[in-house]
């Protein structure tokens, strides 16, 4: 009897724990690099215990890398949630010819139409993704007070972005936040300031990706391969809708509601309808081969994702390089650069993450030294560190911070890195609070091996052949009309 009762103990028991982690499962901390950025602030690993800054220290530069904030799906992705209307209209009408009942088919379907039908473009900056970066930078301001006392010149505040208008949007916001109540325009006393960027074809610091043309190569051989690789987690969700649903889906069916699942659930905060086709454990799966894209295409699975970033982690010891300087010889204030604050895409904040050594599954910090691929991430359920919803979110950012700390009549320098804005220990320092020549030495140096020129020239077995004039006249009349090369559907 003692026994019987204990067994029912333990299922209700099961039961309730499984209850609740199905209601404490949120699908908007699961949607990998589509993940709106307050969805996940402040998720860090509780392991990490954050440094006390000590007495006597204080912050005298900020590097900021930072991606746009939440936008619009981009007019390739709209055409194809178009289609997936049409695509569930399909679905219905032969579930209908074969006298299936359609009682297991959620109502949304019926009828669904798309948010973003009729419209002509897309990628752009929503309201949210506004948002998102007007509010960091009123938090960046207020947390660093004594960095940004100085009156505004562009020499002083640096702000950068690329010519993507959604990243120069960001930055727009970001500055709008970071300079509230220091001008004199409108109610809110706002500002006008300066945002410079570089030509999309040789913006080697953070277009880096853009111009690589070895990693453009690599890129374009490789995404077929990761398409093969999530096939059969596809196909063995597939299997599943269709048995739960009792509709015909594809697999590139359920590519696409899982992708509808992401805009609406990131976008519009609605969860109940494509989300709600997948139980979590499935979207965990779909989450991870999400996770498993990024890490192959732009992360930790190739050496050259991040080694062709080391321009940019070479910007960014320039400039503590600079401010240690001006400190040292105590210029006068208002005449030195006090952040450096800059503004593009997850292409551009996953390698650098990576070049950091952050998020790596292991003891994978000496490979990354040595510019080595990693192991992949492990598959759900087990744990992992590269999450996609982490690394880079929407507005999500890796704050640099240089510390001058007075010891003994002289000065020493710390960084701390902050990622989303919680500190995060350095894998060569072993702490979110390293030392200066130790940051060096350990984390920026090994990289500086790598040359852009080099990583990213294509590599020609043979000398190339100078073409005739016959050659050239044929090119000139065969050329179309648009010769430029962009990426699939940057993030």
């Amino acid at each position: 009897m003692k026994r019987a009762i204990h067994f029912v103990l333990l299922l209700f028991l099961s039961l309730l724990l499984y209850s609740y982690a199905e209601e404490a499962f949120d699908v908007r901390q699961h949607v990998s690099t589509v993940t709106r950025y307050g969805a996940v602030k402040g998720i860090a690993d509780n392991s990490i215990i954050a440094s006390n800054i000590p007495d006597g220290c204080t912050p005298i530069h900020i590097n900021l890398v930072a991606r746009h904030g939440t936008r619009s799906p981009t007019k390739k992705r709209i055409k194809e949630l178009d289609n997936l209307e049409a695509r569930l209209e399909v679905l219905l009408r032969d579930a209908e010819e074969r006298k299936l009942s359609l009682q297991k088919a959620p109502s949304w379907i019926q009828g669904w139409k798309s948010p973003w039908k009729g419209k002509l473009k897309g990628g752009e900056l929503i309201s949210k993704g506004e948002e998102e970066l007007y509010d960091l930078g009123i938090r960046i301001r207020e947390k660093f007070p004594d960095l940004f006392n100085e009156e505004y010149h562009p020499d002083v505040y640096t702000i950068r972005a690329t010519q993507i208008p959604r990243a120069s949007a960001s930055a727009v916001a970001f500055g709008m936040g970071l300079f509230i109540g220091t001008g004199s325009l409108g109610p809110g006393r706002h500002r006008a300031f300066a945002v410079t960027g570089e030509s999309r074809a040789s913006d080697i610091l953070l277009r880096f990706y853009e111009c690589c043309e070895n990693y453009k190569d690599f890129r374009k051989k490789q995404e077929p391969a990761v398409g093969k690789l999530k096939e059969p987690f596809l196909d063995e969700i597939t299997s599943s809708l269709v048995s739960r649903y009792m509709l015909n889906f594809t697999r590139q069916d359920t590519s696409s509601l899982w992708f509808l699942c992401k805009q609406e659930a990131s976008l519009l905060d609605i969860t109940d309808q494509a989300c709600s086709l997948f139980t979590p454990s499935e979207i965990s799966l779909l989450e991870w081969t999400d996770d498993l894209e990024l890490f192959i295409l732009k992360g930790y699975g190739n050496s050259l994702n991040y080694k062709m970033g080391v321009p940019l982690l070479q910007d960014v010891l320039q400039a503590m390089e600079q401010a240690i300087k001006a400190q040292e010889e105590k210029h006068a204030p208002g005449s030195y650069e006090k952040a450096r604050l800059r503004f593009a895409h997850a292409e551009t904040v996953v390698p650098f993450s990576c070049l950091l050594g952050l998020f790596r599954e292991g003891s994978g910090f000496q490979q990354i030294q040595e510019e080595k691929s990693l192991e992949r991430p492990p598959k759900p359920p087990q744990q992992r560190n590269w999450r996609g919803s982490i690394v880079a979110p929407f507005a999500g950012n890796n704050m640099l911070v240089l510390y001058s700390c007075q010891a003994n009549s002289s000065s020493q320098y710390f960084v701390q890195v902050l990622h989303n804005e919680d500190p995060i220990p350095l894998p060569g320092c072993d702490s979110d609070f390293c030392p200066f020549e130790l940051f060096k030495e350990n984390i920026v140096y090994p990289h500086l091996k790598s040359n852009y020129n080099q990583v990213c020239m294509v590599k020609r077995e043979a000398p190339e052949q100078k073409p005739s004039k016959l050659s050239q006249l044929f090119q000139l009349f065969s050329l179309g009309n648009d010769g430029k090369q962009t990426h699939k559907d940057e993030l």
